[in-house]
């Protein structure tokens, strides 16, 4: 990786450029506890739009976003056509949609223009008797921790140069791997129960698949840290965060990280979640400056955010941001 060289800067002050810090509904105007964001190159927003049940689709400028997986009154389900807390959703070059329906336990892929989906990971059934909660929400898929299983999954990051997709499988503590058309996957890191230990993940949830060394990059959510997982090894490297686990809020302390991403640079971005606060380490540098947030203190007026869940990068480095129990997507512009 090429270590920064140019200086990077963002203003603090966000703009909201989707949903509104208001009561949340399934109107087209608003989201309800937005989870993961992925773009486009025309900077069009997918949002998993969590407590709707759906993924919205927001161009640049407007102010109201479309449906495009699930339905758009917020209904959920196991079926074909709808989601159940979705948590993330990746685009291909094709336009197609990979989405983590978390609560029914499963991967969907939904092709271009097409109202319905099709189970790609996962077995999704619905289960019939003893449904059970988690995190306050009732699980209609059937979760387990064979191959062809998941269990909350979370986050998904296709491989552009292959049928692969990976997905952090956090309720079994892994990151499997799938090609599409095979229902069962392998497990590529973690799945050794949850843990601090170099060979084990803990609540895994943010991804990021770099290519240029074979690597995924894993938000390790309950062990409050970024670590590096090379592909065909047995454990992984510290990126940022603490090796024990322990949590905080100083520049080299992370406190329940839940996403993360990397610019061109190897610079890394982490939404640090418990703190409130979008993190940003330069290439290979363990300090962090914080970008977007005050440490550890929540709000919902432009320079705060309150628990933000995911981010994603534009093509001119423009920073937004799930700023999810605000219920909106701000946007942190670089200067």
């Amino acid at each position: 990786m090429i270590a920064s060289t140019i200086l990077l800067s963002w203003n603090t002050t966000g703009i909201t450029v989707a949903g509104k810090v208001a009561t949340p509904s399934s109107a087209p105007d608003r989201l309800h506890e937005p989870f993961g964001l992925a773009l486009d190159s025309a900077d069009t927003l997918y949002i998993a739009d969590q407590n709707n049940n759906r993924i919205q689709k927001w161009l640049s400028g407007a102010p109201n976003g479309s449906t495009l997986a699930g339905q758009a009154n917020g209904a959920s389900g196991a079926s074909a056509t709808t989601l159940n807390a979705p948590s993330s959703a990746a685009i291909d070059t094709n336009g197609n949609l990979y989405i983590a329906d978390t609560n029914n336990h499963r991967v969907q892929f939904w092709p271009y223009n097409v109202s319905s989906g099709t189970t790609v990971a996962g077995t999704g059934k619905q289960l019939v008797f003893g449904l059970r909660m988690k995190i306050g929400y009732t699980l209609l898929g059937t979760s387990g921790s064979s191959s062809n299983q998941l269990d909350s999954p979370y986050d998904i990051a296709p491989n552009p140069v292959s049928n692969e997709f990976y997905i952090t499988d956090s309720g079994n503590h892994r990151v499997m791997c799938y090609r599409l058309g095979i229902s069962n996957g392998t497990v590529v890191a973690g799945g050794n129960g949850p843990g601090t230990d170099v060979t084990q993940l803990s609540t895994p949830y943010g991804l990021y698949f770099e290519s240029s060394s074979n690597s995924l990059i894993i938000a390790n959510y309950a062990a409050n840290n970024i670590v590096r997982w090379v592909l065909g090894t047995k454990n992984w490297t510290l990126v940022a965060g603490s090796i024990s686990g322990a949590g905080g809020y100083s520049s080299t302390l992370l406190n329940f990280p839940r996403d993360l991403t990397l610019d061109w640079m190897g610079n890394l971005y982490v939404a640090d979640t418990g703190s409130h606060r979008i993190q940003f380490f330069k290439a290979g540098e363990s300090n962090a400056t914080t970008i977007a947030g005050v440490t550890s203190t929540s709000g919902a007026n432009a320079i705060l955010l309150q628990f933000p869940y995911s981010l994603a990068l534009d093509s001119q480095l423009n920073l937004y941001v799930s700023d999810t129990y605000n219920f909106r997507i701000q946007k942190f512009l670089r200067y």
